[in-house]
Formats: C-alpha cells, structure tokens, sequence
C-alpha cells in the first residue's frame, strides 16, 4: 500500500500564511543541506550517498523504479521506515498542489475556445494546450480591468501574441530579446492576416477590428526598460498598428470570452496595459512583477515563470534588490542562499516521473549512472571540462523531445508518449543523456537493478558512452583510459544511484513553492496598491509542468 499523505497543508491566501509557509519550507530544508548542495553527476566521484541515512538507502535499493519515482510526487509506501515515509509525506504537505485549477470557478464566464488551424500551426499539443488555456485567462482579465493592451513578455515566436490579436481582438506587442523570434512573429501574423481578411470579406454582418501584434526586440534588463518600452510603444500603438474592420450591427462578444464581458475600452480611452508571460525564463519573470508594481499604467500581470537555474541569486540581508532570488522582504529576512544544483532541482516535473514505467525508470536511473561514471573519467583525464562547465548530451535529448512530440501529436496518447522520453526535460544541467541515439533505445538496453543484468553488457554500453561522450565534447579517446577500472568502481554502488536520485528530486516541488511563494509574497507585501494576488496552476501538469500562474490586479 502506498500513502499519499492528503497532499498540500498550508495556505498563501494571506501575505502572513505565505511567510508562515516559506519558513516552514526552510526549517524543513536545513537538515538535507546535501541534497541542494549536490549533483547526481558526481555522486561515484564525491561518494553522494554516505551523507543519506543508510536505512534509507538499504530500504530503497530494493524497491522497483516506478515506485522510486513516486517519491517526487510524495507517494510512500507503507513498509518504508517511518523516517523516510515523513520525510516523502512532509515534502508533498510543502508542496503547492498542481492539478489543474477549475478556470470557470476561477475565471465566471470565462471559455477556453480550441484554437483554428491556421493559429495553431506549427505548434505541438503541449504549446497548443497553454495557448488556448492562458489567452482565455488573460482574455477574461483583459476584459475586467479594462486594459486596451497586452505586453507579451518574452513572446518567443508569438503564439500567445496571435492569438490574443487576432481571436480575441486585443492590441498585443510582443516583446523578445531575439530578432530571429521577432521577425517570425511577423511573418506569421502576416499569413494569419490573410486568413482573417478573407473572414471578414464572407462575414459582412460582424464588426469587428483584428490587431497585428507589433513586434520588438529587446533585452528587458530592468523594471525600468521595460516599463518605459511599454510606455512609449502604448502611445504609438493605435497609430503604427495596422487593423483588419468589418462592419457590424451585432454586439456579440467574441468567441472565447464570457456572455458578460463587455468589449474592450475604444482607443480614444486612456490606454491600460496587462503584462504577461508564459514561461519567461529566470530573472524576466521577477522583472516583469517589479514592473507591474512600478507602472501605473500596467493594470495586471499574468506571469508564469520557468528556469529557476537562471535566476540571479544573492544570499545576504543586503541582497541586491534586482536580484531574482529572494525578492520578498520575508524571505530575504531569512537569509536563505539556494545555490543553481538547488534552483536546477525546482525544474523538475514530478507529474512525468511518475507516470514513467518500471522500464523506462530503469533506463533513466542507468543513464544517471553512465554519466555519473563519466565524470570520474573527465575529472581524471580531462579536468579543464569539468572547470568549463560544458553540458554533455543535449543533442541525444533534443533527439529524444524530437521522437516522442511525433508520437504525442500522431496519436494523442499523453501517458504513453510521455513515458517514452519526455521526461528527459526534467533533467538537470549536468545533462545525463547519451549524445548516440542508440543509447536512448530502452528495448535494446540491459537491465540492471531490480531486473537481470549482465556486467559485461553494461560495461560495453558504458564503453559506448564515454566514447560518445568524448566525441561530442572534442575530446581525444585516449587508450590510455582504463574505462574498466572507472566502471567497475562505480559499479559496486550504482543500486543506489536511483534511489540517492528519487529522494533529491523529492524536493523538487517543495524548491520551486519557495520560489513562487517569495514572488506571491512580494506583491502581497505592496499593501492595498492590489486587488488581489493569486497562484492558480493553470495548465495539465502532464502536458506542461511548469504550470503555475502568478496573477494579480492593481485597485
């Protein structure tokens, strides 16, 4: 049997319940210091698992994968020590619960509409699942506050941008630091421009005004820069912007919206901005909050944030107030210093650990042990790698996101085609995954913990991916390398690999709510400048871990 422990037992609904639930976070973190301050990459080199209780570890190198990989999601199970099962369960009453939030209740009247072809075009079911969720969420609070304009912060190649343009009719500029993605985003609203004139010349009973989001590129480095670009782009807006018009007699609201909305303000109105962001990685989130506050113009912000490994961190009382890390003045009070293997560690998705099976967990578990091993090799041989920092293996998980999106998109089994390999995206930096597609092949791999292995087979797969390894680094392979002297010291404790990695990406989730918790308190901190300041987890955490929404309106 297996205990979940009710899931989360704190409240953030007040800026004191908040600050109470970030020290009750801390207080629980002191004791497992290690785990934030490591990295499974070096867990043979640094000897990783003699700081873990051994009863623990004894306990766990029993149990099969797929259990060991409930433990990010707080699952125990009931014959484990009853230390260990407190220290799962107390993790997930830490933990901000991360089922997807009922929009209508959240949002009255608010509709999610299912995006047309040509919107959705180019875009997978995870992009296109968020897309359609969080236009409507910034459709509906457009429309309450009555904000003429939305900043999309960090718009990528405009996705969110379009649609809001050109489905729900709001005046959009898309902000991005690449001019690669700005000149996408032109491109594409222009062919999405004659899609919507062809259905406005068939429809000539609607009137309605179709906005092409204005597109600038920008390295938003500051509250002030964006603030100002908003600005100054804000009164220049209705005059550059071009609009598609049609006539019309009929007052229905557009598709997507509540029956009670009324339309946005006319232009001649004073202008009004909502700041949004759909995962603006690192430091761009905080900013965009710090601007929210700072703007008057700014009426909302929408944020939800992603890459806490980006963040910018400063771990004294005197924190440097830009600093993306800690942002509140509770949180900054205690003193509290993560560290990047810690903010790497919040980027995890317990939601697709879990649903992996008992093979795949074994593949995943295995290449943490391949690339553990690895390291005592580049740490020997090649110490200048380990000190630039370089990452191994992206190319193998990019191959990997590449195969199974096909999968998801071709036959719309989530459960399945996420177990196949998208997990890889909750790995962290150090990058575990093998750069030769071959090694990402689970049905022709050896098994090895709880399942029959064969040493020699293992060995020879660990021969491959050192050599690939080497390769995709432009590394000489020396033969000079006793690879079988690395592996067969690794091998002695590689049963516990998996189980040293379950327990640190069990807190996981509890990282990141202390992130997002110290961004809810900051602007619950700002007094009655605020209507209301919520986190509402807004997207299926299958689809899209990184799925909570920081969303808050000025009075």
């Amino acid at each position: 049997m297996a205990d979940d422990g009710g899931g989360c037992k704190y409240s953030c609904r007040t800026g004191s319940e908040t600050l109470e639930w970030i020290h009750a976070i801390i207080e629980f973190l002191k004791p497992y210091r290690f785990f934030l301050d490591a990295h499974v990459v070096n867990f043979f080199k640094d000897k990783l698992w003699e700081a873990v209780d051994k009863e623990w570890l004894d306990c766990l190198r029993k149990e099969r994968a797929e259990k060991l990989l409930q433990i990010p999601s707080g699952v125990a199970q009931d014959n484990w020590p009853d230390s260990l099962k407190e220290y799962v369960l107390t993790s997930r009453s830490l933990s901000l619960p991360r089922d997807q939030a009922d929009l209508l209740e959240a949002f009255p009247g608010v509709r999610t509409a299912p995006l047309n072809n040509v919107l959705a075009q180019g875009m997978n079911q995870k992009k296109k699942h968020e897309i359609e969720t969080l236009a409507a969420v910034i459709g509906s609070i457009a429309r309450k506050t009555g904000a003429q304009t939305i900043v999309d912060v960090g718009s990528g190649q405009g996705y969110l941008a379009q649609v809001l343009s050109f489905e729900y009719e709001l005046s959009v500029i898309a902000v991005d630091a690449s001019s690669h993605h700005g000149s996408i985003t032109e491109a594409r609203a222009k062919r999405i421009e004659k899609h919507y004139a062809a259905k406005i010349r068939k429809s000539r009973s609607e009137n309605k005004v179709f906005s092409i989001p204005k597109a600038v590129t920008c390295q938003v480095l500051s509250p002030t820069m964006l603030k100002d670009v908003s600005s100054s782009l804000l009164q220049a807006n209705d005059l550059e912007n071009p609009t598609i018009s049609r006539e019309n007699n009929d007052d229905t609201p557009p598709e997507g919206y509540g029956s009670e909305s009324p339309f946005p303000p006319k232009a001649n109105e004073k202008s009004s901005l909502v700041l949004a962001g759909l995962h603006a990685c690192g430091d761009l989130s905080v900013t965009m909050l710090r601007s929210f506050m700072e703007c008057n113009a700014v009426k909302a912000v929408v944020s939800i944030g992603c890459c806490y490994n980006l963040l910018s961190e400063d771990g004294n009382k005197e924190a440097d107030n830009q600093c993306g890390f800690p942002l509140s003045a509770g949180a900054k009070s205690a003193s509290l210093y993560l560290g990047k293997n810690a903010r790497d560690l919040a980027c995890q998705s317990a939601e697709r650990w879990r649903n992996l099976g008992e093979a795949d967990g074994l593949h995943n578990f295995e290449l943490h042990i391949f690339r553990a091993a690895f390291q005592m090799v580049l740490c020997q041989y090649y110490p200048e790698v380990i000190t630039r920092g370089t990452t191994i293996g992206r190319q193998g998980k990019a191959l990997r996101r590449k195969h199974h999106r096909r999968i998801l998109e071709s036959n719309g089994d989530i459960t399945s085609a996420i177990s196949g390999t998208e997990f890889a995206q909750g790995v962290e930096s150090g990058s575990t995954w093998a750069i030769n597609p071959l090694l990402n092949d689970p049905s022709t791999y050896p098994k090895s913990l709880n399942g029959k292995s064969s040493s020699v087979d293992r060995y020879s797969v660990f021969v491959n991916y050192c050599k690939a390894g080497l390769g995709r680094l432009g590394l000489h392979d020396s033969q000079d390398i006793e690879l079988f002297s690395f592996w067969k010291e690794a091998e002695e404790y590689s049963d516990l690999v998996g189980p040293y990695w379950a327990l640190r990406a069990g807190l996981g989730p509890v990282l990141e709510t202390l992130l997002l918790l110290d961004r809810l308190l900051f602007l619950q901190e700002q007094g009655n400048l605020l209507i209301e300041a919520v986190m509402l987890p807004l997207f299926d955490p299958l689809l899209s871990p990184r799925n909570m929404a920081l969303i808050a309106e000025k009075a």
